[in-house]
């Protein structure tokens, strides 16, 4: 197996070093000075404090420095990166996740060349116009952690199918909300409203088998109608979500407070990505009747049972760098031998990088023993158009996702106001 080390590296840095020793005339070093490290990832960020990210690069670059901005949440994050993007004040290097990788595609250089980028095995899929503008950090996937114990004495067995989930989760809020009112069978975390991703982003590529939903429905004049994949699925998520098996107040808990519910047992259903298994063993729980399985959206075992996988935190370095050989370096180091295995080994994800494979945890390796059959759908994203009819019209899956529990909202009168706007936007950008 290939290994991908900082030999080379070394080398260069050491021939530099002896000419520079001769007397010999040099320009300025390219790696000097200082780069900026924005991230929102609180697991990241402890590890890097951790294990001093900062000392060890310098042992490898010892005229660098890297300040790491740690941004509040996720959300804080991209609106801080979009308002930066008008001052030319971008960090020079950030994250990008694949929906958001067509909205900074402009400000991203290209990383085609890095070793680094080839030994990942999701960022080819991900190249806009054969460019690799980000490096996805690890390979993610979404899973439904779930109480054992919650579920044996409630008599419910596992789900294999969208009628067998909805309907689990409504025996265990009987169960369970009869001698607790504030139970709840399925926690989402809607005040923060990106909770809601596993159904109101992926649902329509796991009903279809198609990571490229987005890019499709901004070819479609009316996206809505009935019978379509993304109508399909948010008839079925809203179903499920005004059924009461959110708990008594769904809109008014954030994903850390759902979190903590979960790892004390409140909660018994918690959908979210393989990142969260370590937030359920930090808020303490005792994790020896954890389980997962992967979300069912078929409606009978006659359909393939389809799990997204999506390349998480893409990696990339901004073209408002005034360092970007440094930053580029940064990220060759950050994916070596030198980094990248620690790290690994200290989150639950999965391995981006072909150099260094990983198995999963026996936690969420049983979501792949429990469904041996499954068909792997590669979540895309959004490119441009959708972007920016997207924008034109408002359309924020996430939000809808919580606006669903708001009182009056009307499912088929959203959907024919979405489809009148989207044929509006479309013919007002001129996309085809």
């Amino acid at each position: 197996m290939r290994r991908f080390s900082l030999t080379v590296a070394l080398v260069l840095v050491s021939i530099a070093a002896l000419f520079a020793a001769g007397g010999s005339e040099t320009t300025s070093d390219p790696m000097s000075g200082t780069i900026t490290f924005a991230i929102w990832d609180n697991n990241l960020n402890a590890f890097i404090e951790e294990n001093d990210m900062v000392g060890k690069f310098q042992e490898v670059y010892p005229n660098a420095e890297i300040e790491v901005e740690k941004i509040k949440d996720d959300s804080e994050y991209w609106n801080s990166m979009r308002i930066r993007t008008s001052g030319g004040q971008l960090p020079d290097v950030m994250f990008n996740k694949p929906f958001t990788l067509a909205r900074f595609q402009d400000y991203l250089l290209d990383l085609s060349g890095l070793e680094a980028a080839s030994d990942n095995i999701l960022a080819e899929g991900y190249a806009v116009d054969g460019k690799i503008l980000g490096i996805p950090m690890t390979a993610g996937y979404e899973y439904v952690f779930y109480w054992k114990d919650l579920f044996e004495e409630a008599g419910v067995e596992v789900p294999t199918t969208w009628p067998e989930f909805v309907e689990v989760c409504k025996q265990l809020q009987d169960y369970y909300g009869a001698q607790d009112p504030d139970f709840i069978a399925l926690g989402i975390g809607l005040k923060d409203e990106w909770p809601d991703y596993p159904f109101m982003e992926f649902m329509p590529s796991l009903i279809n088998g198609e990571g490229d939903t987005w890019n499709v429905m901004a070819t479609q004049d009316r996206p809505f109608e009935e019978g379509t994949d993304i109508r399909t699925a948010y008839e079925r998520v809203y179903e499920l979500f005004t059924s009461g098996v959110l708990g008594k107040d769904p809109l008014g808990l954030g994903n850390d407070q759902i979190n903590n519910l979960f790892a004390a047992k409140k909660v018994a259903i918690f959908p979210s990505g393989d990142w969260s298994l370590q937030n359920i063993i930090n808020a303490g729980a005792d994790v020896s009747e954890l389980g997962t399985f992967y979300l069912p959206v078929r409606m009978s075992t006659d359909e393939p049972y389809r799990v997204i996988v999506q390349g998480d935190s893409l990696m990339g370095v901004t073209t408002h760098s005034d360092n970007p050989e440094l930053a580029k370096a940064f990220v060759e180091w950050f994916y070596s031998d030198a980094w990248y295995p620690d790290y690994l080994a200290y989150v639950s994800s999965s391995s981006s990088m072909a150099s260094f494979p990983k198995e999963k945890d026996p936690i969420l390796a049983e979501s792949d023993a429990g469904c041996p059959d499954m068909e792997l759908v590669t979540y895309g994203g959004a490119g441009d158009d959708f972007t920016a009819i997207q924008n034109e019209t408002s359309f924020d899956y996430k939000k809808l996702g919580a606006q669903m529990l708001t009182e009056g909202f009307d499912l088929d009168a959203t959907f024919e106001d979405l489809n009148t706007r989207w044929t509006e936007a479309r013919a007002k950008l001129g996309i085809e």
